[in-house]
This record gives C-alpha cells, sequence and structure tokens, in this order.
C-alpha cells in the first residue's frame, strides 16, 4: 500500500502527508466532554461538527453528544451570531444542557465572530436560563492540533469557573492531560490510594467509557462537577501533566487565582510517575502507603525479568508530545534505544525533553517535531527498527515494513481496550510494558525456527 513512499528525505515546508495530529476542535470537544453535564458546542459548520464527533466515537466507542451551530453559505456573509442565538434556544428546549461549552472552527474564526459578546447578550435577552453555565474556546482549526484545542478549552473551564475564597481548602488540583478516560480514572484511585483530596479537571471517566445498563443517559453521571471546579481557585496547588496540554490551564489558575503550580510528564513509565508521586508528598506531605510501594516493585519486576527482549531494541516513535516524553524515557529505562520520535505537535518542550533523554544512550536518534508519518515512513525505510509504537494509522507502515506494532495514543479505531486499561502511573507502566513485550514475543514465535520454538522463553 506505501511501497512508493521513496527513502530519500526531502524537505517539506508547505505539505503534510499522513499528518501525526488532528484539529484542535476535536481536543476541545473531548475536553469539555470531562465537564459534568456538559453538551459541548461546534460553532461552526455541520460537517465539522459530525467529523469531529464521529472521530471520537470511533476510538471510544461511545455515542458522542454535541450540538452545533450549522453554518451556511450565508452566515459565512452575515456572521454566526444568529444561529449561535437560535442553537442556545434548541439546545435549551430539547436537552436542557447544566454546562455548554463551545469551541469554534476554522470558519467562525476567519468571519471573526465575538463569541463572548454573544453569550453575554444571550445572557441578558435571557434566551441563556438563569443558572445554566456557558464557557468558550478559540479553537481554530488552521492553528496548532487537537492537544492545542485541549489545552485552550481547559484554560477556558479555568478562566469562567474557577473562584478563590477567604478559606484555603486541603486539596489539590490535577490536570490529567490529554490522556485515556483509563488513564483518569487511575490517577483518581492513586490519589485516593495516597490519601489525598483532590480535583481533577476535566474527568472524562465515566463519561466516553460508560457501563452498558440498557438505559440512554444524555448526561453520564462522570465529568468534574462545577462546584467541585468552583473549589480550585482554593487548592493548596496544581499538579499540571504534560507541559503542552496542562500547562496553560495552570498558569491562568495561578493568575486568576494565585495556586502555585508544577509542571510535571505524563507518569508514564518508573521515572515519570516517582516524579508524579513525589511531587504529591512535597505538596500535601502525605506518605505514599506501602501498597504503592508495591505496585512500582511489581513493575520494576517485570522489567528485570523481561529486559533481555527490550535491550537494544531499535524502536520508532509517533504521537501526542506530552506522551513521547515519558515513553522514551520509560523505553530507555527497559534498555531499548528510540531511534526515531516524531510529533504532529510544534514543541519545543518535547524536542529539548527528547534530546536529553536520548543523549547518552541513543545520540544518533532523530527527534522531530511538527512532523508526518510519511517522514517517519521514510525513516524507516532507510534505516529499519524492530518495533513501532504509536497510534492506528502506524498500521500501514508496519504491514509495508513488516515490523512489530504496538498501538499508543490517539486515535486507536481499530482495537479494544485503550479506554478501560490505563497506561499511566505503576499499575498503567505494567500493562503498556507486557503489551510491547508481548507483541515482541509474538513476532519471535511467528520468525523462530522449529529448534527453538519453546514453551518457555
Amino acid at each position: 500500500m506505501l511501497e512508493a513512499t521513496p527513502k530519500q528525505v526531502v524537505d517539506r515546508e508547505a505539505l503534510r502527508i499522513n499528518p501525526a495530529k488532528t484539529c484542535q476542535p476535536i481536543g476541545a470537544m473531548y475536553a469539555a466532554l470531562g465537564i459534568h453535564g456538559c453538551l459541548p458546542h461546534s460553532h461552526g459548520s455541520q460537517g465539522c461538527c459530525s467529523y469531529h464527533r464521529s472521530h471520537l466515537t470511533r476510538h471510544y466507542r461511545e455515542p458522542i453528544m454535541a450540538a452545533t451551530s450549522s453554518f451556511t453559505e450565508g452566515t459565512a456573509v452575515f456572521g454566526g451570531g444568529a444561529n449561535l442565538r437560535q442553537a442556545f434556544k434548541t439546545m435549551y428546549s430539547l436537552y436542557d444542557p447544566p454546562v455548554i461549552a463551545i469551541n469554534t472552527t476554522c470558519l467562525s474564526e476567519t468571519i471573526g465572530d465575538d463569541i463572548p459578546t454573544l453569550i453575554r447578550e444571550s445572557r441578558d435577552s435571557g434566551i441563556i436560563p438563569e443558572g445554566k453555565v456557558v464557557i468558550h474556546a478559540n479553537t481554530p482549526s488552521y492553528v496548532g492540533t487537537h492537544i492545542t484545542g485541549w489545552s485552550n478549552m481547559t484554560r477556558a473551564i479555568v478562566s469562567y469557573l474557577s473562584e478563590k475564597s477567604e478559606t484555603p481548602k486541603p486539596q489539590i488540583n490535577v490536570i490529567p492531560g490529554y490522556v485515556e478516560p483509563s488513564d483518569i480514572r487511575h490517577i483518581k484511585r492513586l490519589l485516593k490510594e495516597i490519601g489525598v483530596e483532590s480535583v481533577v479537571f476535566p474527568d472524562t471517566s465515566d463519561v466516553v467509557d460508560t457501563p452498558q445498563t440498557g438505559k440512554f443517559e444524555m448526561y453520564p453521571k462522570g465529568g468534574t462537577p462545577v462546584d467541585a471546579l468552583k473549589t480550585t481557585g482554593d487548592s493548596l496547588a496544581t499538579l499540571a501533566l504534560g507541559v503542552e496540554a496542562s500547562k496553560a490551564a495552570a498558569i491562568e489558575l495561578d493568575r486568576k487565582c494565585q495556586v502555585p503550580y508544577h509542571l510535571l510528564d505524563l507518569p508514564i513509565g518508573v521515572a515519570a510517575t516517582d516524579r508524579f508521586v513525589q511531587a504529591v508528598i512535597e505538596t500535601t506531605g502525605v506518605e505514599p502507603p506501602e501498597s504503592l510501594r508495591d505496585d512500582r516493585g511489581r513493575l520494576v519486576d517485570i522489567m528485570t525479568d523481561m529486559q533481555q527482549y527490550l535491550y537494544g531494541k531499535r524502536v520508532a516513535l509517533s504521537g501526542d508530545p506530552d506522551q513521547m516524553v515519558p515513553l522514551a524515557e520509560f523505553l530507555v529505562s527497559c534498555g531499548a534505544k528510540p531511534v526515531y520520535v516524531i510529533t504532529g505537535t510544534t514543541s519545543k518542550y518535547f524536542r529539548e525533553r527528547c534530546k536529553a533523554i536520548l543523549a547518552d544512550w541513543v545520540p544518533e536518534a532523530v527527534v522531530k517535531d511538527n512532523a508526518d508519518m510519511f517522514y517517519l515512513h521514510q525513516l524507516i525505510k532507510d534505516e529499519p527498527v524492530d518495533l513501532l509504537i504509536t497510534n492506528v494509522y502506524g498500521k500501514y507502515i508496519a504491514r509495508s515494513e513488516d515490523i512489530p506494532f504496538v498501538r499508543f495514543g490517539w486515535p486507536i479505531l481499530d482495537r479494544v481496550g485503550h479506554s478501560y486499561f490505563p497506561t499511566v502511573g505503576y499499575r498503567g507502566g505494567m500493562h503498556l510494558l507486557c503489551n510491547i513485550i508481548n507483541t515482541l514475543l509474538e513476532r519471535k514465535d511467528r520468525d523462530d525456527p522449529d529448534e527453538v520454538f519453546e514453551l518457555v522463553l
């Protein structure tokens, strides 16, 4: 299918082939779903909203609810104000959402619709009922990626909802980054296990991974409640996991409510999880329980027992910058060699952290942001790898070059389990590492001659 991909790499300024990213509104819509009782609203054309919903639905295998302003040709001339006002009336009459989170699209940004003014006028005229919450984030698709959109919507949550009172609360805020609902659920369980009060937001657990009860719920039980979001201004500190996704909201919370923040890598692997746990300890003074130490020990035990299958393996990585940094670090700690690490998002943090992690162990590594899957394929064709770890779109490269393939990140459209089994924390690290090693062992079994085809490896 990709036989025509050439080995020779040519610099491309204005062309992306098989991008390693998608657009801002998808990330914004996902973040909005992390507010309890929220109906995301796409201020743009109906086609845009349909694409964003369908992509999220295909990844999570859940119906994603969202509304749209349904722009037409006339809207492009006269602006989207009338469409948004009508959308408010329709949403409140049919669905009565407690919270509406508006994200913009290319067309509404090009027109220049003033969303804050439209919201204020709609509230003053009674179109938005008393007591209903409406927030917005500017998310033009022609700037940034889905990570940018998630970041902008999360910052908007802080801008609109966080409050500071005279009474500090013995709790911490945790901004989990662009991760799976299973990861967020595991982060909450980990904090509860340590004994720390927290507000985790946005929280998509029990929203895009709801149990099957036979009854449709427009607004599932999950998501961070608005009342909890309002208390984030009284917290001891904010732990922002994933610099690109979570930094903007943490800075806004510090600016607005003077809540200090700590920027941390996503807790993927031993070292990154250690830093997260240490930050929790230093912020709250609570000591981790023995059960957490046991989980860490089990992960290290797997790394020790199975290191011979990862040691020296050449690995190619592609995904979101916040995930690629700790994943590269985790693989290095297991003895693997991430020789190609790319992301579709422009990120100085990604470049600097990955180069620092790989400098001593894989000095020849290619680290590139704002790249695409075509570029990654060229690198692999030129110098092959033993393992490919990326999202679903890597399957074409894996098939073309006959490479063992581990699906990781977003989106994953052709497998199940990613939204139910975490990859963060010590337990998530066990799941991720077992998946990686088992993939390599599957290939070993496939390729081994009869004389070394064993039951016990």
